[in-house]
């Protein structure tokens, strides 16, 4: 589950960028857990870490840059996107490694192509394990080195890297539930593909490794837009 952190002191605005969230997440199927803090004061005193800081530049007690500074001094990794009414703060960001800005007034557009690009640099960044059970015992499985993962009525296949196949009994959902957060999207009903091992999409074919796949007329826009904005935040080869 990503957790988010929104650290605004306009309950507008805070309650703008929670329905947008909540909007994202059922749209894409992801789940994700958000907290609220209206001050600086009430964030320094949060309990446990957060993947994604959406915080405004202005607030009572201080300053969303400040908060950035103590963050990267004390070696937090955040994505931190800065929300501002006032553009000219966004290259100040640099300075603490920002990884984006959206300027005030809020819209849905533009949240979703952050948001979008958050996600899939967290991607780049995360290593999932996959715990699975086959004739051969416990095995477990690193996102990395997932090609692409097959459904066959109730049975899934995960194809390595490395050439090697395991098939289990399992839910198709809830592996592209815990992959989605981890740089993989569905080219059609039965694959769900590694989007770091995709070398080439040609009309309703892609090619992830050394295998070409199907891509199904329903989920090619999808799946393209997917594969477009993870490449735009540094995933692939």
């Amino acid at each position: 589950m990503i957790q988010i952190a929104i650290v605004e002191d306009e309950s507008k605005q805070s309650d703008i960028l929670q329905d947008y969230i909540a909007q994202y997440s059922k749209e894409k199927g992801q789940v994700f857990n958000v907290s609220v803090y209206p001050t600086k004061k009430a964030f320094d005193e949060r309990t446990g870490m957060f993947d994604i800081l959406f915080l405004d530049i202005e607030l009572p007690d201080g300053d969303g840059m400040e908060i950035a500074r103590e963050l990267r001094k004390n070696g937090n990794a955040d994505l931190i996107i800065f929300v501002t009414n006032l553009a000219q703060y966004a290259i100040k960001g640099y300075e603490v490694r920002a990884h984006d800005f959206i300027v005030k007034p809020l819209s849905y557009y533009d949240f979703t192509l952050k948001m979008s690009g958050a996600l899939n640099c967290l991607a780049t960044k995360r290593d999932i394990q996959i715990t699975i059970k086959d004739k051969s015992g416990i095995v477990v499985l690193h996102s990395s080195e997932i090609l692409y993962v097959e459904v066959i009525k109730h049975y899934l296949t995960y194809h390595k890297t490395d050439g090697s196949e395991y098939t289990v009994l399992g839910s198709f959902t809830k592996v592209c539930a815990t992959l989605a957060n981890a740089g993989f999207s569905l080219c059609n009903r039965c694959y769900l593909v590694n989007l770091k091992y995709v070398k080439r999409v040609y009309q309703h074919t892609v090619t992830v490794g050394k295998h070409e796949l199907m891509i199904s007329r329903g989920k090619r826009t999808e799946f393209i837009k997917d594969l477009n904005e993870f490449l735009a935040a540094g995933g692939g080869n």
